[in-house]
């Protein structure tokens, strides 16, 4: 996959976070769509798989730390092919404290568009209930609404919020990606 583009200054990162259930993997994936519709470069990480590993590392119980090093090498690969926007999923990806981490990773003048996807209790349930069959749904919609409010009470001023009940995928991404700058607007 080659992701040519016209190189920009810096490295921009369109930060999608949400509770489990609100939508984040498939808003993201059409926002991709869109993107790939006008001719936009990007890339799409799910930051969410990224520190994925059993045991924890030593130190490091959130998986914050493998997750990093994780999408540093990931992205460098995208960056090798001409990348400079990303589009990272990732339930906390919008809070202030991973800042740096994407800083780090794309660097220190990357451009960081955060949206906050949200949801009410009954959309996030109907939605899990349909989606985790395995032995985990009581501790996934438990850590949903645990999630709704912290995120709800954390993320920065200028975090563009997003409800997604009731609406259409495509509707909810074309907000989104509207967020971020990168597709011109239609004249006419």
């Amino acid at each position: 996959m080659a992701c040519h583009s016209r190189r920009t200054e810096h490295a921009e990162v369109l930060l999608v976070g949400g509770r489990a259930g609100v939508g984040r993997t498939t808003v993201s994936w059409e926002v991709s769509a869109r993107l790939r519709a006008v001719r936009v470069a990007h890339a799409v990480i799910d930051g969410d798989f990224m520190g994925q590993v059993h045991p924890a590392p030593e130190g490091d119980p959130h998986r914050a730390a493998i997750g990093e090093r994780n999408l540093t090498a990931v992205w460098r690969n995208c960056a090798g092919l001409g990348c400079r926007r990303l589009v990272h999923v990732n339930t906390v990806s919008v809070l202030e404290e991973s800042t740096g981490m994407f800083r780090r990773a794309m660097g220190e003048g990357v451009r960081i568009v955060r949206v906050l996807l949200t949801a009410t209790d009954e959309t996030a349930e109907r939605r899990l209930s349909g989606r985790e069959l395995g032995s985990e749904p009581e501790q996934e919609l438990r850590g949903s609404a645990r999630e709704a409010r912290m995120l709800d009470e954390r993320a920065p001023a200028g975090t563009l919020r997003v409800a997604t009940d009731g609406r259409t995928v495509t509707g909810i991404a074309a907000e989104v990606t509207a967020a971020t700058g990168w597709v011109p607007e239609r004249v006419g």
